[in-house]
């Protein structure tokens, strides 16, 4: 039995309307901002932990300690 016409069309429609939701969803969640703040956010979350920060601090204080004999030496 053949669809009407006016059917086929609705239903072309409704599956427009439902890809166009979806590549909207998808812009949205690949959005490079969207990365950039995810990936900031893990940094922060890392420099936040005691043990890194704290091996942060000593390798910038060896740092500083070999630049400053360099220049005194």
């Amino acid at each position: 039995m053949a669809r009407d016409p006016d059917a086929i069309e609705r239903d072309i429609e409704k599956a427009r309307d439902a890809l166009a939701v979806t590549l909207d969803e998808l812009s949205v969640k690949a959005h490079p901002k969207r990365f950039v703040d995810a990936g900031k956010a893990g940094v922060e979350e890392k420099l936040n932990d005691p043990k890194v920060r704290y091996a942060l601090i000593g390798v910038g204080a060896l740092v500083t300690l070999v630049v400053v004999r360099k220049i005194f030496s």
